[in-house]
């Protein structure tokens, strides 16, 4: 009768597996009941993506964080190399002659395979603008709106789409933009996004920034305070960063390099 009290087959758990952790119940709490509490580089509220402070793991932290305490970042030597972003790294292929001979495509499909690597992720996004007071998180299409409402989830806030010509039911507005291959447009619904709002915009890739900018005039139009705009991987040989930056002044966060063409 008292095993089946205690439940885990007749152990008392931990007092830590038994206090509710807000995130995933029982199981998750048991599971961090059972983990090592070193001290590791964590990021606060306050901090920026690059600043680190030292404190101890407590169930208290996300999970992701907890995870960088079990040696996920390499902090040896104030490097703070992290770890995620090897491991996202990792999981980018490329593609050659794709969309038109002569371009290496970067294709993040493979990471979104990959459950880890996609939570990474998300979670670096969400420990930069996490108590930020962003409102709205804006993903372009396609790849964007993949990485976007997962963080706008996280952060607690609305999401928009930024959809290409006739793929949104309402009435829309629009910005027209060149790409490196070619000419696009995006649309996103009226009434959606106003000048209350602190948008943060999100896309898998930013290479010359014709994407970015124009999501960045369409909330110019709307009258919204644009905090911040992000990208999954930058190619910094196209110059789209310094663009955005330069003709916007809206920083531009990403979280991988690579120098390709």
């Amino acid at each position: 009768r008292r095993r089946r009290r205690q439940g885990f087959r007749g152990a008392v758990p931990p007092a830590d597996a038994r206090r509710s952790t807000g995130q995933t119940g029982a199981c998750v709490g048991f599971t961090r009941a059972l983990l090592p509490r070193p001290r590791l580089a964590v990021r606060g509220r306050g901090d920026s993506v690059g600043s680190r402070r030292t404190a101890s793991c407590s169930p208290a932290l996300p999970l992701g964080q907890e995870l960088i305490g079990l040696g996920l970042v390499d902090d040896m030597a104030g490097q703070g190399t992290d770890k995620r972003v090897e491991k996202i790294t990792s999981t980018i292929r490329e593609v050659k002659d794709w969309p038109k001979p002569g371009i290496l495509f970067q294709d993040v499909t493979t990471t979104l395979l990959d459950p880890v690597a996609f939570q990474y992720c998300i979670d670096i996004l969400h420990e930069r603008y996490e108590g930020k007071g962003v409102t709205i998180v804006a993903g372009f299409e396609a790849r964007g709106l993949i990485f976007g409402a997962p963080l706008a989830l996280r952060l607690g806030c609305g999401f928009v789409p930024l959809r290409k010509p006739n793929k949104l039911p309402g009435e829309t507005i629009g910005e027209a933009y060149s790409l490196e291959y070619g000419k696009d447009r995006i649309e996103m619904h009226t009434g959606h996004v106003g000048p209350e709002d602190k948008v943060v915009l999100i896309d898998d890739l930013i290479a010359t920034g014709g994407t970015m900018m124009a999501g960045i005039r369409l909330m110019e139009r709307v009258g919204a305070n644009v905090l911040e705009a992000a990208c999954v991987l930058e190619l910094p040989l196209l110059g789209g960063k310094a663009k955005v930056e330069e003709k916007h002044k809206v920083p531009l966060f990403t979280i991988i390099e690579r120098d390709v063409l």
